[in-house]
């Protein structure tokens, strides 16, 4: 097993004494795996022999195989016997001492694999080793001590691991190549039959009759056939490396030709180098005298700079004065900016009421100007029925003193007639006044009538703009399913490859980013509408590193964006890291800023957003009512400037703006579900065209009838007035 160097030395009056020392461990028959008996036949003289390494001092075994413990054993230093029952451990001794030292699980005969030497319901197994190290032969004996303690550990995944200990107990290594080199050192062979020889392997040899395996045997016990391995790889070695060295000659050849070339070329540049340090000679020469040249420069300007010191203490007086009135300034700029920000977006949020305003004020004009051509008109008429009314007072005066003349008889036929034309008159009177006011009831009607007309004509026209913009949203949507960016505009593709070429072409210094929508999205889907709403068109924006590269985008817009639909250019210097805004932006324990709310793919479009849209100061919270209660009924919280809902709704501090927004239309994630919508507005904005046309239809034909019953009665009151 091992080498051991025993000498027994004796003295007068010493004399051998023989020991035999037995260790027995009793059990019941219950646990009669855990019996062994050790019995170790030990002599030794009187005095202890001085080079013993390599020996086994003790063996401890638990959950090994079949034993949960075993040991720990102590042996002698010569010729030890492991004596027991069947199944009381003398295998397992044996086979813990080949897996321990390093071993594998078939030089054993026992399994194929270190993990079946786990005992059954335990997770490992551990086998401790005591070798000697004692004498001029030790292994590093300022490290270990008298004694090696070899501990390996063995998983129930075959994995198994070393921990080498000194005699102390103190942790020296853990790796199995210094196992290895104690091994090769103690010359320790646990694979060699001849150090450890198992039942199956002596059972193999006892009943060989082969001469062939007894041959074997020997050049495996004398080591011969690992010698035959080993020279036959040292002779590949060497006729490798006797290629290299051939190799190598030639190399050393071509490297020799090399340095007698670079040889002869330095000794032609030793010349330059000598008019290198003239030149570098002359250089020093002339930055002194450029030196002087300054130095006289220099004295006239530093007599001026002891003429103004003078005059600091003034004009530090007038800095500090210029610097108070900047910091007036920059307060003023900022309660203005303050305050035109308010303005612009109180103004945006009355945009459509001016709007709706304006389209009202010019219909009430038009009423007005039809009203004004009624009243010229009526007045008019009522100057010819003064006429008319006078003619015919002075015609009956006229009668009146004719009868006079007359005599009775006739003068009575005359009152008769004149009675019966006054209430022919009177008649024709008041069937002139019910005229004109049916004249004027259907003047009214036919007002009314062209003003509903011009109203549901114009809605009729938003609801067509309305239905082609759902129409093109829909054909956006349906293909943004194979390319997102359309979702943006069925131009976008082409547009950002004709970027992307004209960046390839050097037109731009950093290549645009955009549109911003494309790389933002909101952590939570119930928040998309409250981030468009509080985006808006910057959702389509780009950013740009300067304003060249803006000039330049702006030249490529006209072929893809019609005019006065071009997205916004934002130039800000780009940056690789997005801005530190924990100071200046808002914290809420409940609802998030936009800008914790978004994950953005580029540092440069958080940044743009940061200082365009103060993204960090904008809180989101779904409930209405639970924005208000944050915003209004309390103080808004530190560094908050506005409130958006789930709805779209912008809340302030003292204002409150609902949103025209009912679904989001640029970062939703749904996009199946936005058709579904789009395609039932769609069909519901058909049915409103279709009723505008109905209803125009009618009112065009109620038009035509009550123009002919105006020109009827018109005709009427002419008749009326010849008569």
């Amino acid at each position: 097993m091992s080498k051991r160097k025993e000498e027994s030395i004796s003295k007068p009056g010493s004399h051998k004494r023989q020991r035999r020392e037995y260790a027995e461990e009793h059990s019941d028959e219950s646990n009669e795996e855990e019996n062994a008996q050790l019995s170790a036949d030990d002599s030794s003289s009187s005095l202890s022999t001085a080079g013993e390494v390599g020996i086994i001092e003790s063996i401890q075994l638990k959950n090994f195989m079949c034993h949960s413990m075993l040991g720990p054993f102590q042996f002698g230093s010569n010729l030890n016997f492991v004596v027991g029952n069947n199944g009381s451990g003398k295998s397992s001794v044996l086979t813990a001492l080949i897996v321990g030292l390093g071993g594998k699980a078939t030089a054993t005969n026992r399994g194929s694999s270190l993990k079946m030497f786990v005992r059954d319901g335990e997770t490992s197994a551990d086998i401790s080793i005591t070798l000697r190290n004692q004498g001029r032969d030790a292994f590093k004996p300022e490290l270990y001590g008298s004694s090696i303690i070899v501990n390996q550990r063995i998983n129930l995944d075959g994995n198994r691991s070393y921990r080498l200990k000194s005699k102390s107990g103190t942790l020296i290594s853990s790796k199995k190549e210094e196992l290895l080199g104690i091994l090769d050192h103690f010359n320790i062979q646990v694979d060699n039959p001849v150090s450890v020889l198992t039942q199956e392997m002596s059972k193999h040899f006892l009943q060989s009759k082969n001469e062939g395996d007894k041959y074997k045997f020997f050049l495996k016990a004398t080591q011969l056939e690992q010698m035959k391995e080993d020279y036959s790889s040292i002779m590949k070695t060497k006729e490798k490396t006797r290629i290299q060295i051939d190799q190598g000659v030639e190399r050393l050849q071509e490297l020799k030709q090399v340095y007698c070339e670079n040889k002869e070329r330095y000794k032609s540049i030793g010349f330059v180098s000598e008019m290198r340090n003239q030149l570098e000679d002359l250089k020093h020469k002339m930055a002194w005298a450029v030196v002087g040249e300054m130095e006289k420069e220099i004295q006239p300007i530093k007599e001026g700079i002891r003429a103004e010191e003078g005059n600091t203490v003034r004009f530090v007086q007038k800095l500090e004065e210029c610097q108070v009135k900047l910091k007036e300034a920059e307060e003023k700029y900022k309660a203005i900016q303050d305050r035109l920000i308010a303005i612009s977006e109180e103004a945006q949020a009355l945009h459509p009421q001016c709007v709706s305003l304006k389209a009202d004020v010019q219909t009430r004009r038009k009423a007005v100007n039809e009203a004004e051509v009624f009243y010229n008109r009526s007045k008019t008429e009522l100057k010819r029925l003064g006429k008319d009314d006078e003619q015919l007072r002075k015609r009956i005066e006229e009668l009146r003193i004719s009868a006079n003349r007359v005599s009775d008889p006739e003068k009575l036929e005359r009152q008769r007639k004149i009675s019966y034309l006054r209430e022919q008159l009177k008649a024709f009177h008041d069937e002139e006044i019910m005229l004109g006011q049916q004249v004027d009831q259907f003047y009214q009607a036919i007002y009314k009538c062209k003003e509903e007309h011009a109203i549901l004509r114009r809605e009729n026209t938003d609801a067509k703009q309305a239905l082609d913009s759902k129409q093109k949203q829909l054909r956006d949507l349906k293909d943004s399913k194979t390319n997102t960016l359309k979702r943006f505009g069925q131009h976008i593709p082409a547009f950002l490859e004709a970027v992307e070429t004209a960046y390839k072409e050097g037109r731009f210094r950093h290549k645009p980013i955009g549109p911003i929508g494309a790389f933002i999205h909101p952590k939570d889907a119930e928040l998309t509408l409250a981030v468009e709403a509080c985006l808006k068109g910057l959702v389509q924006a780009f950013c740009c590193d300067n304003h060249s590269d803006e000039r330049t985008l702006q030249s490529l817009m006209p072929k893809y964006y019609p005019r006065g639909f071009r997205p916004q250019i934002i130039v800000n210097k780009f940056q690789n890291t997005v801005y530190d805004v924990r100071h200046r932006g808002v914290y809420h324990p409940e609802f998030p800023s936009v800008l914790t709310a978004l994950e953005i793919d580029n540092a440069v479009v958080a940044n743009c957003l940061i200082d365009v849209r103060g993204i960090e100061m904008i809180l989101l919270i779904k409930s209405s009512r639970k924005a208000r209660e944050v915003m209004q009924s309390n103080r808004p919280p530190k560094n908050c400037r506005e409130a958006f809902t789930a709805e779209g709704d912008q809340v302030f501090e003292r204002r409150y703006y609902s949103s025209d927004y009912v679904r989001p239309k640029f970062l939703s994630k749904d996009v199946e579900a936005d058709i579904r919508h789009l395609e039932k507005e769609i069909e519901k904005k058909k049915g409103e065209i279709t009723a505008y046309r109905q209803r125009l239809c009618s009112i065009d034909n109620e038009i035509r009838q009550n123009e002919d019953h105006l020109r009827g009665h018109q005709q009427r009151q002419r008749q009326l007035q010849v008569k």
